[in-house]
């Protein structure tokens, strides 16, 4: 009996740690980043914290605040990562946040990241709106390559236009938001009006109004800064076009899902998406970061992005968004593609 005794209790202290080693988190994170960029950050996250499993839930903006708006009452969600600031900003309201100081918060642009002390949400990265023209198809159609939003609304660009559904896709609401808030709501909505004649289709997603000018699909593409130069970059008859008089942009961000039951590899989760490490990823695909000092030029994009972005202001996205989507739907969502 004793040597039994003696014998469970080597096989218990040989067990133990074994089982302690391979016990992993599974942390559910919500995100509307590319799928392309994924792989990279979950490599990066998961090789220094290799105790977390990151399970991404990845879909448009709109969709992704939806979903969690939706299930409020019962959170599905520990996390979310690479969503509108526009976006954080709703789910705040919803009191869906957990305040939470990230290791090195301080280091963040304050213009990038939730004023309240502790934040409710940090910032990672800027995006903006940008035109992606097919040269190739251009030529072909005899068509100008726009310099301006206004050259946009010329009848030679008949059908000749993509551009993202506000109502999924954030790089549609944050240009919808900004030429309403940089023309004022009358010539805004007159603008959109105007726009609309050239418009061939709205898509679900922010990317596929360039993809789909790099495939030669259609010939103007209103998409985001840094996917129009990757595509360039990439050998696509691209010419990418930043508008001088002010694009329209948001903040990518992350925040802790409050009531998380995983909230200690949350926390980790987001002190790793503030680190210098994440920064230097985020910088490989976009010109702006939140710690502005690990920014850096993106090949095929202006050096002076900083100075394009439009002077608008995220509150006023986030407090207007439902009026205005609303409104654009009345308008507009007639020309807008199924969801995928």
């Amino acid at each position: 009996m004793k040597r039994s005794i003696i014998a469970l209790m080597w096989l218990a202290a040989c067990s133990g740690p074994a089982e302690q080693d391979t016990a992993r988190t599974a942390l559910t994170v919500y995100t509307a980043a590319e799928a392309d960029q994924l792989p990279v950050y979950e490599e990066a996250f998961e090789t220094a914290h290799p105790d977390i499993d990151l399970v991404w839930v990845r879909d448009s903006t709109g969709i992704v605040t939806a979903k969690l708006l939706a299930e409020k009452a019962a959170p599905r969600a520990d996390a979310v990562f690479a969503l509108a600031a526009t976006s954080l900003m709703i789910l705040d309201k919803q009191d869906l946040l957990a305040p939470f100081a990230p290791a090195g918060v301080e280091r963040l642009d304050p213009a990038f990241r939730d004023s309240a002390a502790p934040p409710h949400w940090v910032g990672q990265s800027v995006w903006s709106a940008a035109i992606c023209v097919n040269t190739i198809e251009a030529k072909r159609l005899g068509l100008p390559v726009p310099g301006t939003w206004d050259d946009l609304t010329k009848p030679v660009y008949r059908d000749a236009i993509a551009m993202p559904d506000p109502a999924s896709s954030g790089t549609g609401m944050l240009a919808v938001a900004a030429w309403l808030q940089m023309l004022g709501e009358d010539n805004g909505w007159a603008y959109l009006e105007a726009l609309d004649e050239n418009i061939t289709a709205y898509t679900h997603s922010g990317s596929k109004p360039c993809k789909d000018a790099a495939r030669g699909e259609v010939p103007i593409g209103i998409s985001f800064d840094f996917r129009a130069a990757n595509l360039k970059s990439e050998g696509a008859p691209l010419e990418v076009v930043v508008p001088a008089s002010g694009v329209g942009w948001d903040v990518e961000a992350a925040a802790i899902i409050a009531g998380t039951r995983n909230r200690a590899a949350a926390e980790t989760f987001l002190n790793w998406a503030i680190s210098d490490e994440a920064m230097s990823l985020y910088a490989d695909s976009f010109a702006l970061v939140a710690v502005t000092e690990r920014s850096r030029p993106l090949e095929n994009l202006t050096v002076d992005m900083q100075q394009r972005l439009a002077p608008i202001s995220l509150a006023w996205t986030a407090e207007n968004r439902e009026r205005v989507l609303a409104e654009w739907t009345r308008r507009f969502a007639g020309k807008s593609e199924a969801a995928p």
